[in-house]
């Protein structure tokens, strides 16, 4: 497996610096890096330590959060998806992520999953020929997000599918999914060619794999053997120093 560090959450004990983190992740034997936030970060130095490092950016945030499932927002989130779509290719990167945004009272869920789809379709066109993809994010309504729209991968699936574009993708991560009780197999059968990134964390506490009970190896090793060939993004908290937590994710995902 190829891992991702998410430099906002790995090695943020050891060091402030960004770019630091990154020649970490080198040093840790990591073979790609990806962070959220692009516009409070030092994109020169993020882009040294990448050159120097020779690792792959496995993704960012495209900006800014808005709410997807407001027709009303989509014009400044595409303003701005431009804007990431510049430092995606300055950085070298093929994946942007993006999240849906709130549930709204007083508007049908139909609706706001049409205006998911409307946006999407329109960052499509943004994005067309650039060789970059959107990762729409499902994200768990129990423990870390209540209030988000999409909780449910197969729903992000089936806005991907309605858009039909090969810009748009998900984001399947595989903490979230799991702490809303999905099954990968059954969720994502015949779908994973869907899949732009992984994201992996255990459960509970949302820290590294195998401080929890959530069946990452199985589900990382079914996921593999569909089809899925990029990044496994480490996006969890340590318990202790990164290194540390490093040997152990490697020795429960092999």
């Amino acid at each position: 497996m190829r891992y991702s560090a998410c430099v906002d959450m790995l090695f943020v004990r050891e060091t402030m610096d960004v770019a630091r983190r990154i020649r970490l992740a080198k040093a840790a034997g990591l073979d790609a890096v990806e962070f959220w936030l692009w516009s409070n970060k030092d994109l020169g130095a993020i882009e040294d330590a990448l050159n120097e490092t020779g690792l792959t950016l496995a993704g960012i945030v495209a900006e800014p959060f808005a709410e997807l499932t407001r027709s009303s927002d989509h014009d400044r989130f595409l303003d701005g998806l431009a804007k990431s779509l510049e430092v995606a290719q300055r950085l070298g990167t093929k994946v942007m992520i993006a999240q849906a945004g709130p549930e709204l009272a007083g508007i049908s869920r139909q609706r706001q999953h049409d205006a998911l789809v409307e946006a999407m379709a329109r960052s499509a066109d943004v994005l067309r020929g650039s060789g970059v993809r959107l990762a729409l994010e499902p994200l768990n309504t129990l423990v870390d997000h209540q209030g988000y729209f999409l909780p449910s991968t197969a729903e992000g699936l089936d806005i991907i599918d309605a858009v039909n574009r090969p810009e748009i993708a998900v984001l399947y991560d595989l903490y979230h999914s799991m702490v809303m009780g999905e099954d990968t197999a059954t969720v994502l059968a015949d779908r994973v060619d869907r899949i732009a990134h992984i994201h992996v964390a255990d459960h509970p506490g949302r820290n590294q794999p195998g401080t929890g009970h959530l069946p990452l190896k199985t589900s990382l090793e079914w996921l593999f053997a569909n089809g899925y060939d990029g990044f496994v993004g480490l996006e969890f908290k340590p318990t202790d120093e990164t290194a540390l937590a490093l040997v152990e994710t490697r020795a429960g995902l092999g």
